[in-house]
């Protein structure tokens, strides 16, 4: 297992960042490494961001001194959700199958988690997202046909899209984390637009399904301090309370879209004019 750690920026110093620097604090490059687990600590809302991806042998989920108990997940909940061949998940003996696109919550307290591959030739993927939680909830297997479908947007101004929510009130109870994921229709590049903020909360994505010589303009920043990075499929970022998250691409993609803080409502957001961005 490997941890890194990521501070916070305040936006007044973000407005200064060069391009390399703007990707060493905000963008997770490798996420997904062959037969690791590895694990992004942001100190935004303690939200921990990562992949494993178990091959021949399972990967176990350990505590690194980072997170300062016993157990990951003694005082934490976590997401799971697999981009990549079939697996499952094993949550203190029981186990749990996911197939691409399919989502595990597992609630605090759980002692043992444990991830493996069907074929370590078409290995799973599992992105992973976990955040402080205060109470138990039970560990629930979250198929896309269970999740809470949308389908916001127009082809005209190419975001067309569905969302499907996994950890959200409607559908999976948690202490603070909600999670899914959003496709993009071919023919539609944008997400997120009009942009917003929620200064409750912060955000994570994880940017897939894009083929390796394509990439996500992502845009982030203060409203009126609009800055970019160009992201491959399999890389995430970061994104802080005060800045504005949006993307389009050089064609259609997915992201997976996590989020911690105060408040779960998926429509908390300050929304900004696009005519009012800069």
């Amino acid at each position: 297992m490997k941890i890194d750690v990521r501070h916070a920026s305040h936006p007044e110093a973000v407005r200064g960042y060069d391009t390399e620097t703007l990707r060493r604090h905000f963008l997770v490059e490798t996420v997904f490494a062959g037969g690791e687990i590895r694990l992004t600590y942001s100190h935004y809302d303690r939200m921990v961001i990562g992949g494993a991806t178990p091959l021949g042998e399972g990967l176990s989920l350990g505590a690194p001194k980072e997170i300062g108990q016993e157990t990951f997940l003694a005082e934490r909940e976590l997401g799971a959700l697999n981009v990549g061949g079939a697996g499952r998940v094993v949550v203190d003996g029981k186990s749990y199958e996911l197939q691409k696109y399919d989502c595990l919550y597992v609630g605090k307290g759980a002692a043992d988690v444990r991830f493996e591959s069907a074929d370590a030739a078409k290995p799973a993927k599992f992105y992973l997202v976990s955040t402080p939680a205060h109470e138990v909830h039970p560990t629930a297997l979250l198929t896309r046909d269970k999740a809470r479908h949308l389908t916001p947007g127009e082809a005209a101004t190419a975001n067309k899209r569905s969302i499907y929510q996994f950890i959200h009130p409607e559908v999976c109870q948690s202490c603070q984390l909600t999670m899914g994921f959003t496709m993009i229709d071919a023919g539609s590049v944008w997400n997120t637009m009009p942009a917003h903020t929620h200064d409750r909360r912060m955000e994570a994505y994880l940017y897939f399904d894009l083929e390796a010589d394509q990439r996500v303009f992502h845009f982030m920043g203060e409203p009126q301090q609009t800055r970019h990075m160009l992201v491959a499929s399999e890389q995430a970022v970061i994104s802080p309370p005060w800045s504005i998250h949006s993307g389009a691409g050089t064609k259609n993609y997915s992201f997976i879209w996590a989020m911690a803080g105060d408040n779960k409502s998926f429509t908390d957001m300050d929304h900004i004019a696009i005519a009012d961005l800069r």
